[in-house]
């Protein structure tokens, strides 16, 4: 059985993470700029004098396919590393994957990974 897991986390957390889930063997995931909100809802800042609201704020996005074996230890691992502390750390979703291909191969599943 195959995983994806969704994590959104602050931009400047990205390298730390990736370093992190390298080292616990992860080989591959999808980066993608995002801007998002949640508990943070944006925030106020100040443009050539007049106040306006941000109402999005950026984050990163990552996606990793994994084997349901190295599920717990990735949403662990980049929980510990993305961690601040403050609030916007972000969120991590995990769901089932239908299916994965590698296009070069046609290797399936975990295979592919």
């Amino acid at each position: 059985m195959v995983k994806l897991i969704i994590a959104t986390i602050k931009p400047f957390k990205l390298e730390e993470v990736r370093e992190a889930l390298t080292e616990i063997g992860v080989r591959g995931m999808m980066v993608t700029e995002i801007k998002g909100f949640g508990s943070q809802s944006g925030h106020t800042e100040i443009y050539r004098g007049a106040e306006y609201a941000v109402n999005f704020v950026p984050k990163v996005k990552l996606e990793i396919a994994v084997s349901a074996a190295m599920t717990d230890q990735v949403v662990e691992t980049i929980t510990k590393t993305a961690q601040t502390g403050k609030i916007g750390d972000g969120k991590i979703f995990v769901l089932d994957l239908a299916q994965a291909v590698r296009v070069r191969t046609g290797e399936t599943n975990e295979d592919a990974l």
